[in-house]
């Protein structure tokens, strides 16, 4: 037998209407595997209109078994696909997925202090359902109700669907008239079964959990407890409860607000409320949970007992302000603290985990536009922190990092790790300090992710998580501070948890971001950038031709001395002057090298220049809590790694926005080269296009001049300074 859940308990999450035949016949045959009786399969069955007596026990008798059975874990699925989620036991082990709520415990069942419920002194049966109906629906709203019973094993149930087409309004006009005959409106019932009704609105088309158009309320109702205490429970619970009914047997019921949007937000509410009940003593009957389900209508005799209204509109007024009660009466904030108990005993500081920069347990955001290279920055940090040497200008502290990549598929982001090794020249010493979560296609809302996360790593005994990126797991409005201040809550969780120090990368917002502050560069709201304890933030550096060709001039030399010292010892045979000249060192290299050495050495350089073409500039500015701030940190991006500005050129460049308005004129004005490319380009394209548009193909200056909007004169002087056209007695042609 399955031991893991009680399968007796799953059904009751279960609804059997929703449920194909198969699935229904699924049902029986994992109960009869799993050891159970078929009067288990037929109690639960008896919730659908499909049920006939006598059928699961003759299905029961024709399961023989098979090679794959189906077993109780195919009941914990469909309990699961209508919205069921476990309750936490803390005799087994969590679930990777499992996640972890509060206790939600108001009542201590122990001390409960019984409440009376009485009858109503004057029985008014047509005022009550008024009084009902008045409560929870609107005038226009279809109203379901059954007034037919038929009596199996003792117990009345509804023998049909009922009425579903009147609105409330309708029957409350008929109600009033009625002259407390009840009968009269809603048709005769048997006074020893009662009479039920739906306290959702429904379409006017059916009952089902289909038909439900308002996903208002739900059902709290309990029979295996004294109704004083049902009542008392309820009571302290606070519970928003529209109508408060005795069904005229053991228990009460319970119409309680949750104003779902949708029938998956009503399964989540009822689940949460639910358990909530179940936590607080109040042993709910768990085949109410559909938001078709039927109560016992107010107003109705059963046997010799009433159907009534307690009260109505008791406890909190709504369900959001209901749940904000619960959760905050189970808070897990400290308490305050006095200074003045610290004062000769203050607690160590957390350990730092980027020297100057950032400590063990706080959290950092690197921000940047796209094609910083942030992803690379963050591996070479993970390796960085994994082998304990120093991440651009910063020591690392060595220990256990995590990668959470949520936008490369597996390989891709395997070989980047190896391909920054590679570029940094670092040996892979301490692969065993980095692990990698693969979540591309699998994310989840931080929310959701965040304690996920936390039970992954738990016992692993990080110093560091990298998550990449975040905007795979934003939850909410980005530009919102409220909903980006709990989002950002959620890495508080992550570090508080386990101790380790948090860091994410965020994208910038649109527009030139030179001018801005560091922390006002990061896109969305400003929460982004102010609630990290540490904010490093990347700026594009635009770089002249003149720069472009030092790093190129470098990248030969540097090239060649490489090639040189696998052949020759050959130090001594240049100045210093010639070492950084590619010109002196490729004619060296010409004179000692053979042609094939020489050939080799070229395919080199090629492909040296090719890297050079592709290096951005990037400045590093930062925000930090814990330490003083840092100095402006130039670098270039070289694929796939960065690598710092020794030698201080970037130092002088001012990001777009800084520079002075002259120079940034100055920068959009065309260079002589580029003007005289135009003129000739302009020249060419009217003269094809006044070839081809003239009948006798031929193009004099006039036309040229027409055409470009210029005297004769002008379209001389480019002709001359072109150089490829002939003029002959004012007709133009290529010569």
């Amino acid at each position: 037998m399955d031991s893991t859940y009680d399968l007796m308990e799953v059904l009751n999450h279960i609804d059997p209407s929703e449920l194909s035949y198969q699935d229904w016949i699924n049902v029986g045959m994992a109960l009869q595997h799993e050891g159970y009786s078929v009067d288990v399969w037929d109690r639960w069955s008896m919730n659908d209109r499909r049920y006939h007596a006598g059928e699961c026990e003759k299905k029961w008798r024709g399961f023989h078994g098979a090679g794959t059975p189906v077993t109780g874990g195919t009941i914990v699925q469909y309990a699961r696909d209508q919205g069921w989620t476990p309750p936490y036991d803390p005799g087994t082990a969590l679930d990777w997925n499992d996640t972890i709520s509060a206790e939600g415990i108001i009542v201590d069942k122990n001390w409960v202090e019984e409440r009376e419920v009485t009858e109503p002194r004057q029985w008014d049966p047509a005022g009550e359902l008024i009084k009902y109906l008045e409560t929870l629906f609107e005038a226009g709203e279809n109203v379901g109700y059954v007034v037919k019973s038929w009596k199996k094993d003792e117990k009345y149930l509804p023998a049909d669907k009922g009425s579903y087409g009147r609105t409330a309004g309708q029957l409350i006009e008929l109600l009033s008239q009625c002259k407390g005959d009840i009968g009269s409106v809603l048709g005769d019932y048997n006074p020893e079964g009662g009479a039920w009704i739906r306290f959702n609105p429904l379409d006017g088309k059916g009952v089902k959990n289909e038909n439900v158009s308002d996903f208002k309320y739900a059902l709290v109702e309990s029979d295996s407890m004294e109704i004083e205490k049902q009542h008392a429970i309820i009571r302290e619970l606070e519970l928003p409860v529209a109508c408060l009914v005795h069904s005229g047997g053991k228990s009460l019921h319970a119409i309680v607000r949750v104003d779902a949007a949708d029938y998956s937000e009503y399964r989540k509410r009822v689940d949460y409320l639910y358990d909530i009940c179940k936590k607080n003593g109040l042993a709910i009957d768990q085949q109410n949970r559909n938001p078709s389900r039927l109560s016992r209508l107010p107003g109705i005799m059963r046997g010799d007992k009433k159907q009534f209204i307690v009260d109505t509109n008791i406890g909190k007024e709504s369900w959001t302000e209901w749940k904000e009660w619960i959760e905050s009466i189970n808070d897990d904030l400290p308490d305050p603290e006095s200074l003045d108990d610290v004062w000769e005993n203050l607690p160590e500081l957390a350990p730092t985990l980027i020297d100057g920069l950032l400590r063990q347990g706080h959290k950092m955001l690197i921000a940047g536009p796209s094609k910083a290279g942030k992803s690379f920055l963050q591996i070479e940090m993970c390796i960085a922190i994994a082998e304990g040497k120093q991440w651009l200008n910063w020591a690392c502290t060595q220990g256990r990092v995590m990668y959470v990549n949520l936008e490369l598929d597996r390989a891709s982001c395997l070989h980047r790790f190896k391909d920054v090794y590679q570029a940094l020249g670092w040996q892979p010493k301490n692969l065993k300090n980095i692990d990698i979560w693969n979540l591309r296609g699998k994310s989840r809302p931080m929310d959701k992710l965040a304690p996920m996360l936390i039970r992954r790593a738990a016992k692993k005994n990080y110093i560091a998580i990298v998550i990449d990126p975040i905007y795979k797991v934003i939850t909410g409005d980005e530009n919102s501070a409220d909903q980006m201040s709990n989002f950002c809550n959620q890495f508080d969780k992550v570090c508080t948890e386990l101790g380790v120090a948090v860091i994410y990368c965020h994208h910038h917002s649109k527009g030139s971001q030179g001018g801005k502050k560091s922390m006002d560069r990061a896109s969305g709201s400003g929460v982004f950038a102010r609630d990290p304890d540490a904010l490093i933030d990347l700026i594009e550096l635009e770089t002249t031709e003149e720069l472009m060709k030092q790093q190129e001039n470098r990248a030969v030399c540097d090239t060649c001395r490489q090639y040189l010292d696998a052949h020759f010892k050959w130090e001594d045979d240049l100045s210093q002057d010639d070492l950084c000249s590619s010109y002196q060192m490729m004619e060296y290299c010409k004179e000692k090298l053979d042609k094939w050495q020489m050939a080799a050495l070229e395919r080199n350089i090629e492909a040296a220049k090719s890297r050079v073409k592709g290096m951005t500039a990037w400045r590093i500015e930062g925000t930090l809590r814990e330490f003083s701030k840092f100095d402006p940190v130039n670098l270039w991006f070289n694929y796939p790694v960065h690598t710092l500005d020794q030698s201080g050129v970037l130092g002088d460049i001012q990001p777009e926005a800084d520079a002075p308005s002259w120079k940034k004129n100055f920068s959009k004005k065309k260079s002589p080269e580029e003007s005289k490319k135009e003129r000739k380009e302009s020249l060419e394209t009217q003269y094809e296009s006044l070839k081809s548009f003239n009948e006798d193909g031929k193009v004099t200056i006039k036309d040229l001049a027409e055409g470009m909007g210029t005297t004769e004169k002008t379209v001389r002087n480019r002709i001359k300074e072109h150089g490829g056209f002939w003029i002959d007695e004012g007709y133009v042609g290529r010569k």
